[in-house]
């Protein structure tokens, strides 16, 4: 039987969390998946534990490759997935038992939808639930609000290429992924219920973020997707007229301005 569901979890140092995150997958309410676990030269156990797992179930499948980052990670995976749907998991967090089943439900009902995604659950120095919201490209545009553990058409990435593994530093490719499925016109479903849990560490890469390095990765995200951020303000500006009063600077200018408020933000959470 074909797979339907490739869920890719690259591992850097992951041995202490990797086991929860493999017990979520396993515990699917949905049969149809494989799960490619691709240690990225990590230096610690994470291949003994991932041998016990594939030993455990013939759907996991285990790789291994010279460190590169977690874009680097992912894209290894997807050259490797047989399914017709992917689903990014990080190696520190855990997908709900029946996110699978009503995502892929989802997707094979309407052809038009690209990518299905939901809420979080924060777990470990921060608790709460992460209520991300129905899709708004303007929002996105200024701030990466949904998560990669998303489930996507794997032939959005046929389509478009893999994660982006040229940004400055690693930790935003997946924002410049969802803004190259915005440019391409593909839709976004909200499903208002909590889709997986989110592991909150101090070493978490986003939160380890310093300022220059925010700003390197904005100045290339801009840089690369001008042309969609110049069309999307035209159109901002004409919906919501409070947020253009008084221009006293470039446009673009405080586009960027915007963006790199965002952004804090989201590293805050």
């Amino acid at each position: 039987m074909a797979v339907k569901l490739s869920i890719i979890i690259p591992c850097y140092q992951s041995e202490a969390t990797l086991p929860e995150t493999l017990a979520s997958v396993l515990a699917q309410d949905f049969e149809s998946w494989e799960a490619l676990i691709v240690n990225d030269g990590s230096p610690d156990g994470v291949a003994a534990i991932a041998s016990e797992w594939v030993a455990k179930d013939a759907r996991f499948r285990y790789f291994e490759k010279p460190n590169g980052g977690l874009g680097s990670a992912r894209n290894f995976g997807l050259e490797r997935a047989l399914g017709h749907y992917i689903l990014p998991l990080d190696s520190d967090n855990k997908v709900r038992p029946n996110f699978a089943r009503k995502a892929l439900k989802i997707l094979e009902q309407d052809s038009a939808i690209g990518v299905v995604y939901g809420d979080a659950e924060y777990f470990g120095e921060k608790t709460g639930i992460w209520k991300v919201g129905e899709f708004s490209r303007y929002k996105m545009l200024s701030h990466n609000y949904i998560d990669a553990c998303a489930i996507i058409r794997k032939q959005i990435f046929d389509e478009l290429g893999l994660y982006d593994e040229a940004m400055p530093h690693q930790g935003h490719e997946d924002w410049d992924f969802w803004l190259r499925v915005i440019a391409a016109n593909h839709s976004f479903f909200y499903l208002e219920e909590v889709t997986f849990d989110y592991r909150v560490l101090a070493s978490s890469m986003i939160r380890s973020f310093d300022k220059e390095m925010t700003l390197r990765n904005i100045d290339y995200i801009f840089k690369k997707h001008y042309k969609l951020y110049g069309t999307s303000f035209v159109e901002l500006k004409k919906k919501h007229d409070r947020l253009v009063k008084e221009f006293n600077i470039p446009i673009f200018t405080k586009i960027k301005r915007r963006l790199i408020k965002g952004l804090r933000n989201k590293g805050s959470n």
